[in-house]
């Protein structure tokens, strides 16, 4: 049996109205082909401790266009596969004035999907939206799928990850079961993405996508004392570094438009190379990862989009906190800064994609900004101590948990609401993951733009039934209060406004759908149901939806569908 050259991909990335960015991994040097109709763009390898990826623009399309497209590798055509049974991929630009329709979820481990598989972390709702797409010709397909955090869990491996782990290295001697290095972080992007099903899916649904803590490792950047601890540590250092690096190459290159990457240090390098063999940018990416780790000024994760009449701001929350005792910060200056430039009205619809959740249920961000308060001195340095550990072993490190950045945002949010940046929204919307349940809250206002956070989370990762309990009961209204005083006990100043969950919380893995509609904003999260023992073709099913019209005129109640 031949081996293809083709390692992982194509994976279909930033596309506007006259661009396509697809990615690939192959598995040497070589020139790879896209070609669609009588049209064909090439781009040359580059590569990273021994992995050969490239990033082809197809650039010059028409606005709006279909085309069904090949793969080559070195004039070999590797993609579409002849026995694949899955429709012929397509580059899809968007159509000016064509309303928005995108994907987004988080929290995907990569298990077999099998019995075995499906019974421990449920059904993968990606790979049965995927399916779907592929059999159902009636389905819409979204414009893009949003990935909002922990694509990859590089500190809980799979056994099929620790079996990789174990063929090269002694998996009893730190770090252990987790990822050490670039080469390991590969194999689990392999995993993640080589199923046939999200492979396809993968190869013509645009992407976006953002890190989370497990991207690199739980509670990562959750505090200082945190930081401390990992950097004592004989192997961290080579674990950031490669985690950063091969975000870098698997996720973030595709985050970026052609202006944006010519922007990029690592690609201008790539871009410039006029050598006879494929540029090697090991040490460089190295060198910028560790650049990026211990300086997050250098170098900025976030980016922002503005599709028809909607932007959409995905935001780091991660690798730009300020973890200084006295300026404690989810996004240090800059990174506050770009945000406070980004975010205005002028739009129908502002989407804001942080993996954490900006509205937690109250109860829980009232014990968050307690957490942090006590942890902050608060009660004193015995107390602080206990508040650090609590913190850490609960992940009590949300937007709660950073009062001042929470704050600043929330400040942000209400002048955008009130048209002081621009015209008013219909909708604020915050676009999240993490917490492995989903639920729909909207801020308490009579007036302006509605301020909302939609939760989608877990894509395949379900919450343990006893943490279902406490997410739960901090998701009812008797938990604000009983929050609130906690709260006050350490001085904690109240939230600048009040929010309540208008659905949910569910716990089944999910996929959700949002779409700009005449009506204002439609929503749904979908799960992939296995009937009759077929776990390999497991159908969409439909778990719950939310209609958002804009506020009536006079200050009338909102209009909110629910399903």
């Amino acid at each position: 049996m031949t081996t293809s050259p083709l390692v992982l991909g194509p994976m279909m990335r930033y596309v506007d109205e006259t661009s396509a960015s697809i990615w690939v991994e192959t598995r040497g040097d070589s020139r790879v082909t896209v070609r669609a109709g009588d049209r064909s763009w090439e781009a040359r390898t580059f590569v990273v401790h021994g992995h050969h990826y490239a990033l082809v623009e197809a650039a010059g399309l028409e606005p709006g266009s279909v085309l069904p497209y090949t793969l080559e590798i070195d004039g070999t055509q590797c993609w579409p596969e002849p026995t694949s049974g899955f429709p012929p991929p397509v580059i899809a630009t968007l159509k000016p004035g064509k309303p928005l329709r995108m994907a987004y979820g988080s929290c995907r481990t990569s298990v077999p999907h099998d019995a075995a598989g499906n019974r421990t972390h449920g059904v993968d709702s990606l790979r049965a939206f995927a399916l779907a797409m592929a059999s159902d010709a009636d389905l819409p397909w979204p414009d893009l799928v949003a990935f909002l955090g922990d694509q990859v869990y590089a500190d809980l491996t799979s056994e099929q990850m620790q079996e990789f782990i174990r063929a090269r290295r002694d998996i009893e001697a730190p770090p252990g079961e987790e990822l050490k290095d670039y080469e390991e972080y590969a194999h689990l992007y392999f995993l993640a993405w080589s199923d046939p099903a999200n492979r396809w899916l993968l190869s013509t649904l645009p992407s976006a996508m953002i890190f989370d803590d497990h991207d690199i490792r739980d509670d990562w950047n959750t505090s200082l004392s945190w930081k401390k601890e990992m950097e004592a540590t004989p192997w961290w250092h080579g674990r950031i570094v490669a985690g950063l690096a091969s975000y870098w190459v698997y996720q973030h290159l595709g985050n970026l438009s052609p202006q944006e990457r010519d922007e990029d240090p690592i690609w201008r390098q790539i871009a410039g190379h006029t050598g006879g063999a494929e540029i090697d940018v090991s040490a460089a990416l190295d060198d910028f990862a560790d650049r990026a780790d211990q300086d997050p000024k250098s170098y900025r994760w976030s980016y922002c989009r503005d599709i028809g009449d909607t932007r959409l701001i995905v935001v780091d929350s991660r690798a730009a906190r300020d973890l200084a005792p006295d300026n404690r910060a989810l996004l240090d200056k800059d990174e506050m800064a770009w945000l406070d430039g980004s975010m205005r009205g002028g739009f129908r619809h502002l989407l804001v994609a942080t993996s954490l959740p900006f509205l937690l249920p109250m109860g829980l961000h009232y014990v968050e900004s307690w957490n942090e308060a006590i942890s902050q001195g608060a009660w004193g340095n015995r107390a602080a101590r206990a508040g650090e550990k609590v913190r850490q072993a609960v992940d009590l490190e949300h937007w709660g948990a950073f009062e001042n950045s929470f704050h600043q945002v929330a400040a942000m949010v209400t002048e955008i609401a009130d048209g002081k940046r621009g015209t008013a929204p219909e909708t604020i919307m915050f676009l999240s993951g993490d917490v492995h349940y989903s639920y729909v809250a909207e801020v308490e206002r009579a007036s302006g733009s509605r301020i909302m956070q939609a939760v989608c989370s877990p894509i395949r990762n379900p919450l343990p039934r006893l943490m279902r309990s406490f997410a739960a009961v901090m998701s009812y209204g008797v938990a604000a209060p009983v929050g609130a005083l906690v709260a006050r006990s350490a001085k904690v100043p109240d939230p600048p406004f009040r929010w309540k969950g208008v659905k949910g919380p569910w716990f089944t893995n999910n996929l959700a759908c949002l779409e700009v509609v005449p009506e204002g904003l439609k929503l749904w999260w979908q799960t992939g149901v296995v009937d009759n023992g077929d776990e390999l073709h497991p159908r969409l099913e439909r778990v719950a939806s939310v209609t958002v019209a804009p506020r009536a005129e006079g200050g009338r109640p909102p209009l909110l569908s629910l399903g």
